[in-house]
């Protein structure tokens, strides 16, 4: 499967007092409860590269982003839109750049019938394999709201090929360049971190 699908509609979703009135009801499958709405942002433009086919830069130019527990949607105002599945994402930071916003990396699938490589070109192969995405809000502000709830959403959805060393906490600085978060000189975890040590360490984030 694609890391980013296109839809024309939004997947169903709750609110979390919504959630919590379905779970305190006693349902009779856990598993029919639709996933929560943890954010909602308007006004939010995005960037793919190298772009999706069937979904043009008027579409990308201004639209809602729900995170939700399930997958990372964006809505345009244009009707169309698309979803990504948490597994999909390898790296999500903020960058602090001329244009603010939360870049991340998207796993692509290669297609079926991919012949084996030697080193160097499978080396050039994977760079092809990776699709990049920008979600940039009208407000600054609301940056950490955003990448908060997304890593959040995407501890629910870990990929088992991820080793614990891979659960740092990634920012861009102005000059494009990463500076990664390691706890390493006595700085104190964010939530956020708190959510990534917790996963890390096998104490599941409780996203309700």
């Amino acid at each position: 499967m694609p890391a980013v699908n296109l839809i024309t509609e939004l997947p169903r979703f709750v609110s979390r007092e919504e959630h919590a009135t379905l779970v305190g009801s006693t349902p009779s499958s856990f598993s029919d409860i639709p996933p929560v709405l943890r954010h909602k942002e308007e006004n939010v433009t995005v960037s793919l590269d190298p772009a999706v086919e069937g979904f043009t830069e008027t579409d990308a130019a201004q639209g809602t982003l729900y995170v939700l527990t399930s997958v990372l949607v964006y809505m345009s105002s244009t009707g169309k839109g698309f979803q990504v599945e948490y597994p999909s994402i390898t790296l999500h930071a903020i960058s602090r750049g001329d244009s603010p916003s939360i870049y991340c990396q998207l796993d692509e699938p290669k297609a079926d019938g991919d012949v084996m490589l030697d080193s160097e070109d499978a080396e050039e192969e994977e760079l092809t394999d990776m699709r990049e995405l920008s979600l940039i809000p009208s407000t600054p502000n609301s940056l950490e709201s955003i990448f908060e709830a997304l890593s959040q959403c995407a501890s629910l959805h870990p990929d088992s090929d991820v080793e614990e060393d891979d659960f740092n906490e990634a920012f861009i600085d102005n000059d494009g360049s990463f500076e990664t978060f390691s706890g390493d000189e006595e700085e104190e975890l964010s939530e956020v971190g708190r959510v990534r040590s917790n996963f890390a360490n096998d104490n599941r984030y409780t996203p309700y």
